[in-house]
């Protein structure tokens, strides 16, 4: 029997006050409220798809821009993705996808190795899609992968569609992740030769 993978994580600063419970063994069900309709979509495909319980209410300055709001999600993501995870035991630790959709198709592969670091080759042609400023996609991925502590790859293989390409991304992210923290009857401690995932 797995114990419960959830966390629920709150962050309040000048800039936002976030509220985020997680459940990496969920069904894909979604609360999603952060001030910027593009962004809930997103994050609404990344539960859905990754199969995780996802309830989020962000308050944050949007009458500046989208900046801290995007990032500071980001940040609370990774946290929460570090404390559902707990030791490592058991999961597979590496996943990857390769995401159609329409015209686009983006590769992510990822590694909950403890270490982070982001390798992000999404290039997009637009400044904006609805309320969210593209340039804010790196910066949501960089926050969850260091928060997470992962190793994560993004790049777009192929595609000109901007929603497409940002909701692929987001899409392939959830199925890499829900395949690298699957439990596997085969692992029986932390996959790796040192004996550690930190």
């Amino acid at each position: 029997m797995v114990n419960e993978r959830k966390a629920a994580i709150a962050r309040k600063t000048s800039e936002t006050d976030i509220v985020m419970q997680l459940d990496l063994d969920g069904s894909g069900q979604a609360k999603i409220e952060t001030g910027i309709g593009f962004f809930d979509h997103m994050l609404n495909s990344f539960a859905r798809h990754g199969l995780f319980d996802l309830e989020l209410h962000v308050k944050g300055d949007i009458h500046v821009d989208c900046h801290h709001t995007i990032e500071d999600t980001g940040i609370v993501l990774g946290e929460a993705l570090r404390k559902a995870i707990g030791d490592k035991k058991g999961i597979r630790r590496f996943g990857e996808c390769i995401l159609p959709m329409d015209d686009a198709l983006v590769l992510t592969a990822l590694d909950l190795s403890g270490r982070p670091y982001l390798g992000f080759e999404l290039p997009l042609t637009v400044e904006r899609v609805g309320a969210m400023d593209t340039e804010m996609v790196r910066e949501f991925f960089y926050a969850v992968s260091y928060g997470a502590g992962m190793n994560l790859h993004i790049r777009l293989l192929s595609g000109t569609n901007n929603h497409h390409i940002i909701e692929a991304a987001f899409k392939s992210f959830a199925k890499a992740l829900d395949m690298a923290v699957t439990v596997d009857s085969r692992i029986t401690d932390v996959l790796s030769t040192k004996g550690s995932l930190s």
